[in-house]
């Protein structure tokens, strides 16, 4: 199979909001008036993002839907994307399961694939997000404001649970393996509430590399601190027990953070929830949206004053932790 019958067969699809897509130089998209352009990319690559073995048909959906999650982030209504991949080797059945999971994420948010390109090499995914955007609207990293309360959507966590699993460093009863490994194979992007944010957040981000490093970009760029509270920091059952075990014993600040429980919970990253923030005015209207979606959304703390992130543990003592989230070169 030649590159352009792999293209042919495999990533070309009928498009729904592009003028010209594949087989030209270039795509060809018209941005609707009164609309700006959000663009983001995204690499994944085998042995850094997921593994070798990874199941080929989640690896196309999670690869599509943590580009999605930035859209989300910025109140972007995602349209197009572009594809690079780099492949070892022309595998058909990788490749039909692969394409399959790309699309069927596609198609739940409504995604043009309207080009990129593909080669030889180690298994890389690259893809490019583009969306739209009422100009002066999108929701930004630096908009957060002093007495902000600071929002969640969902539960952290659970991908760092089942990675840890996979990586051998705990055992999770199969139940909860299964639940926690949707989480990390086949995230949700929160489009949706990304969207209905408009006019009520003043900063978002989504939790890609752990809650505490993820909110500590919009602290900075917003040029403001924060005080979180761990007993409000939302979760899935699969943690009660770890959690319950630690509010009766204190937590240990000098056990390595990266495997502790709490570690996982607030640094182990691969959550793609948004973390906003908005006017405590906001509340009331915050927790109708909540219920309208069907989508838990948690006040865990405020916007302060000074430029420090402030975590407060169960019985409102200090904790102090060294590392934050994921860093592709620590």
């Amino acid at each position: 199979m030649s590159e352009f019958d792999l293209i042919r067969h495999y990533f070309t699809r009928a498009t729904q909001h592009t003028n010209l897509s594949g087989g030209d130089d270039a795509a060809l998209i018209t941005i609707a008036a009164n609309m700006e352009l959000a663009i983001s990319a995204d690499m994944l690559v085998s042995g850094t993002h997921f593994f070798a073995d990874a199941d080929p048909y989640q690896l196309g959906w999670k690869s599509l839907a943590v580009n999605l999650s930035d859209m989300a982030a910025m109140a972007a209504n995602p349209k197009w994307a572009t594809l690079a991949i780099a492949l070892p080797e022309v595998d058909q059945p990788w490749l039909s399961e692969f394409s399959r999971g790309f699309f069927a994420c596609a198609e739940a948010f409504n995604v043009d694939l309207i080009g990129g390109d593909t080669t030889r090499g180690p298994l890389t995914i690259s893809i490019q997000i583009m969306g739209e955007v009422p100009i002066n609207q999108a929701i930004k990293r630096s908009g957060a404001k002093l007495g902000d309360e600071i929002w969640l959507s969902g539960n952290l966590g659970d991908a760092a649970l089942a990675l840890a699993h996979l990586q051998g460093k705990l055992t999770l009863a199969t139940e909860a393996f299964t639940s926690c490994a949707m989480a990390l194979h086949t995230p949700q992007p929160r489009v949706a509430l990304g969207l209905a944010l408009t006019g009520i957040a003043h900063s978002a981000i989504d939790i890609s590399d752990g809650l505490l490093a993820d909110l500590g970009h919009i602290l900075e760029r917003s040029n403001v601190g924060a005080a979180i509270y761990l007993k409000d920091i939302p979760h899935s059952p699969h943690f009660s027990f770890a959690l319950a075990g630690l509010a009766s014993s204190g937590v240990d600040s000098t056990r390595p953070y990266n495997t502790s429980v709490l570690g996982m919970l607030l640094a182990g990253g691969d959550d793609y929830e948004l973390c906003f923030t908005a006017s405590a005015e906001q509340h009331a209207e915050i927790t109708r949206l909540s219920e309208s979606l069907a989508l838990p959304l948690s006040c865990i703390g405020k916007i302060t004053t000074g430029k420090d992130l402030i975590v407060h543990g169960f019985n409102d003592e200090v904790l102090d932790f060294k590392e934050v989230g994921f860093d592709h070169f620590r």
